[in-house]
């Protein structure tokens, strides 16, 4: 199993996954045109997508949703309410093309298979995704206001994760945003802070090699530097130390990361 975070952040995001049989793209937050770019960047080509998983409605997960869908003729899966949410936002695909993935259930294509679980977001019902194969395993979990046992259940334990780590707490109090949005970002339905993000990482972290992508990450309220910091100040304190077992890579809402072996 190989993965790319094509793109993470409040300007879009995406996320290719692939075996040696299938390929998915997880949610399809940019233009029609960047996308493209951005699988021509890893080699790869969109028109070879066995489907694209959407997680919740919001305009930075779904912008390109739509074009790719006609363009390349890919299925869409995404649970009912989801589907529903989207009605009017993504335009017309065609019927053969939509498709029903229910929360806290598992599809299977040929030896890889995906597991959705719900997560907590200001959406109609938002969901993410973890990949297993051959006992390997990958979480991707962002759009979330905090990480319950629940969730952490459902991801301990994984070899590689893409993670949100959105805005640092400070940064955030005395930024710009109006206070109805801070409000938001900081409540059960907003978006898990460095800190939040760390105590839930050490708390799922399995002692074997890891590695960890730190995403989502505010062009406002975070800085790479800032997030690695507090991550890895977070985690120490929790005994465990980056470079043992556990790498951390940065996300980009522009610029994907090498496409790498889970």
């Amino acid at each position: 199993m190989r993965f790319s975070v094509l793109a993470s952040g409040s300007t879009g995001n995406a996320i290719y996954i692939e075996n040696d049989e299938h390929a998915f793209l997880v949610d399809a937050g940019l233009s029609g045109k960047k996308l493209e770019s951005l699988f021509a960047s890893i080699g790869r080509d969109m028109g070879k997508l066995d489907g694209i998983l959407v997680t919740h409605e919001h305009s930075d997960h779904i912008k390109g949703l739509g074009i790719a869908a006609r363009r390349h003729k890919v299925p869409i899966y995404a649970n009912a309410k989801t589907w529903t949410a989207m009605d009017g936002l993504v335009g017309a695909i065609p019927i053969e093309q939509r498709f029903h993935f229910d929360m806290e259930t598992t599809k299977s294509f040929g030896g890889l298979d995906i597991e959705s679980f719900g997560v907590s977001h200001d959406a109609a019902d938002p969901m993410f995704y973890v990949f297993h194969e051959n006992g390997r395993k990958l979480a991707l979990i962002t759009d979330t206001g905090y990480v319950s046992d629940r969730m952490k259940g459902i991801i301990g334990a994984s070899d590689a994760y893409v993670f949100e780590s959105n805005h640092d707490i400070g940064m955030l109090q005395m930024g710009r945003y109006p206070w109805s949005v801070k409000r938001r970002i900081l409540s059960d339905v907003g978006h898990v802070s460095n800190e939040d993000a760390a105590v839930a990482m050490s708390e799922v972290l399995a002692e074997k090699p890891t590695r960890i992508y730190l995403s989502h990450l505010s062009k406002d309220n975070n800085m790479k530097d800032l997030a690695r910091m507090s991550v890895e100040q977070t985690l120490q304190t929790k005994g465990i130390f980056v470079g043992d077992y556990v790498d951390l890579f940065d996300t980009s809402p522009t610029e994907a990361t090498p496409l790498v072996v889970v």
